[in-house]
């Protein structure tokens, strides 16, 4: 059985899908090829032998940090520019904060992983407690589930058989090899999803006119930046941004880079890309509400696109939005299996196979944890998502800036007690943010720690 989208394709749009996710596979076996004997090693296998360009960390950062278009469509559908301050500008000044006062501090450390990172500043234990909370936070879950819903609503049939076919893909390219995969078909990716938001802005403009459209069809507190929404409920957003801050695939990629000097530039090109990807989405998603008000939101964006593009453009906007779920799949997928075979099994010789065996098992509890959680995208990300920023973020910033003020034992504590916060609150508070209870219990921690420290000298 076909889906509504499905119908809604030409012999030209589904030809320009076909060659757009025929050129990803291929950018990923030019990377194959171009590597060399010389490369097989763990550090071009997992950073690209730390040899990341500039144009190259741009694409690959802005592609990977964009894989929840359906999330944030959804919120500028029913909300209007609320999302542009809660998904966007919030987050814009994490990664200044990252680029300006930690990227410096991360370069200055001579490791390939945060868990390592974090075992330089602690020990081993403190690694290993990090890594399982990295884990918990990289599994491709979500992304898994994405891919099948994609490839469901345009072709029909089962979820797990285009959740198991969508993943096959992207493990295959993944693990050719390594990190130098991912980073060139993040390049092509990032072409595509770029210029499909571009592309669906231009043409609303074209065919209904600017802001003046806007303010005439959608309700008025569309264009207040509260919305509708608290205030608490608006900053809220602001404390979930700074998990930015203890993401893995931020630390690989600054890692990856040449030097401080690529990473910092980097991230800054990058938060002017986002700004300009946000501003699309927001405002496409906007037209979406204006043209199809009772529409449902987590689609809207998309349904309004087909209609609005001509034959030929719905496929390449096809193609830019699986785009951008494939760049976040990849990435994730590869991070979670780096984390298992490096962090936790402590797999760091140069043998490159044992990490491409961690891609698939990674892959496997992909798609069971899928099953678990029957599909729902929502509940995977608050279930697992809130774990690693609540338990690390307090204490990792903090060892930048106080490092060997903290002993492992008191890392352990401070993460191991906020972790135990938040499922406690989880079970007995459902009604109260989780991640906000983990930062709390982190930070008496980690001022009980520091003062005492002070005490004692």
């Amino acid at each position: 059985m076909t889906t509504d989208i499905y119908a809604k394709l030409e012999l030209l749009d589904i030809l320009i899908f076909g060659l757009c996710l025929l050129i990803s596979i291929a950018v990923a076996f030019v990377a194959y090829y171009q590597a060399n004997k010389a490369e097989d090693s763990l550090v071009y296998y997992l950073l690209m032998g730390r040899q990341l360009s500039l144009p190259f960390f741009v694409a690959t950062l802005v592609a990977t940090w964009y894989g929840g278009i359906f999330g944030v469509t959804a919120i500028a559908f029913e909300s209007g520019i609320y999302n542009f301050i809660t998904q966007g500008v919030f987050w814009y000044f994490t990664y200044l904060i990252m680029a300006f006062f930690f990227v410096n501090k991360i370069k200055a450390i001579d490791a390939m992983t945060l868990p390592e990172l974090v075992e330089k500043q602690f020990g081993k234990s403190a690694a290993k407690v990090a890594a399982i909370f990295n884990l918990f936070n990289v599994i491709p879950i979500a992304y898994t589930i994405s891919i099948g819903l994609f490839l469901q609503m345009l072709f029909g049939g089962d979820l797990n058989v285009w959740m198991i076919l969508g993943l096959g893909i992207v493990l295959i390219y993944t693990s050719a090899s390594g990190f130098r995969s991912v980073i060139y078909t993040d390049l092509w990716q990032f072409a595509l999803m770029f210029s499909a938001v571009v592309i669906v802005l231009i043409i609303s403009i074209q065919d209904f006119g600017g802001i003046s459209y806007l303010k005439s069809s959608l309700p008025a507190s569309h264009f207040q930046v509260q919305g509708q929404h608290s205030i608490w409920e608006m900053l809220a957003w602001g404390f979930i941004a700074l998990s930015t801050l203890v993401d893995p695939n931020f630390y690989q990629r600054i890692f990856a880079a040449k030097n401080p000097r690529v990473a910092k530039r980097g991230i800054i090109i990058s938060t002017g890309i986002w700004l300009i990807f946000d501003l699309c989405t927001t405002f496409g998603a906007m037209y979406a509400r204006a043209s199809m008000p009772n529409a449902d939101a987590k689609n809207a964006y998309m349904l309004y696109a087909f209609d609005l593009l001509p034959v030929g453009l719905k496929g390449f906007f096809l193609a830019g939005i699986f785009a951008t779920i494939l760049s976040t799949l990849d990435s994730y997928l590869f991070v979670a299996g780096n984390t298992l075979t490096y962090d936790l099994l402590y797999q760091k010789q140069k043998r490159t196979n044992v990490h491409r065996l961690g891609l698939f098992f990674i892959a496997i509890i992909s798609i069971i944890l899928s099953n678990v959680f029957e599909g729902n995208i929502r509940m995977v990300w608050k279930t697992l998502g809130s774990y690693s920023a609540g338990s690390l973020l307090v204490v990792i910033v903090y060892a930048f800036y106080f490092p060997k003020r903290l002993k492992e034992k008191d890392f352990l504590m401070t993460v191991l007690s906020a972790a135990l916060m938040m499922s406690l609150c989880r079970l007995l508070l459902p009604g109260i943010e989780s991640l906000y209870v983990g930062l709390g219990c982190s930070l008496l921690s980690t001022a009980y720690y520091h003062f005492s420290f002070r005490i004692s000298k």
